[in-house]
Formats: C-alpha cells, sequence, structure tokens
C-alpha cells in the first residue's frame, strides 16, 4: 500500500474519492471511512466481512474481495490499511473521552 498524507486522504474524503488498501496483493477500493454507516462497522466487529465489504468497498471490488478468502489475519491488516487509507487511524473513535466530559458541582 502506498502511504497517503493526511491532507491527501482529506481530499479523497472531501471528493468522495475512494481510499486504496491491500489484501492477499490485490488493491481494493474503500470508501472514505465518513461514507461508512454504523451497520458496516456492526458487520465488521461481529465478523460479519461479506456484509462490512458490500457496504464500504467500491462495487466492483466486494466480488473480488469475497474471491480473495483472506484469513482473518489478513482481513484484520486489510481493514485496519482500509482505515488509514480513508482518513481513520484504527482504534481512534470520535466519541468524547470521559475525561471531557463535565463533572457535577458537589
Amino acid at each position: 500500500m502506498t502511504e497517503m498524507t493526511p491532507a491527501e486522504a482529506q481530499e479523497n474524503e472531501a471528493n468522495g474519492a475512494f481510499g486504496t488498501a491491500t489484501l492477499c496483493g490485490t488493491d481494493l477500493r474503500v470508501k472514505p471511512i465518513d461514507q461508512w454507516r454504523p451497520s458496516y462497522l456492526r458487520a465488521l466487529r461481529e465478523g460479519d466481512y461479506d456484509t462490512w465489504a458490500a457496504g464500504v468497498l467500491h462495487p466492483d471490488d466486494v466480488a473480488t474481495f469475497v474471491e480473495l478468502d483472506a484469513t482473518f489475519a489478513e482481513i484484520n491488516d486489510f481493514t485496519a490499511a482500509a482505515m488509514e487509507a480513508t482518513g481513520e487511524t484504527p482504534g481512534k473513535s470520535g466519541g468524547r473521552s470521559a475525561r471531557s466530559k463535565t463533572t457535577r458541582k458537589r
């Protein structure tokens, strides 16, 4: 996979362009992460990779993803690379941290 700068990732997101990530030596196109629906992330967490792929990959790449029949380790590496390629660091959450919440007055 070619490393993408944060500026390039933001530009791709703004233009609706697909990022790319490599699975089993094959480049697949991935939607920008801000276009992923919660159901796609839920499918990913539950190990329903075919549903996840149908939601986030370019329509022409979904069949290729399924045909590659990658291992769990390969898919985990691919999904991390896909998130990074589309502007999101794996493990990064858009939610507020506990420390940023206001505390109750005593």
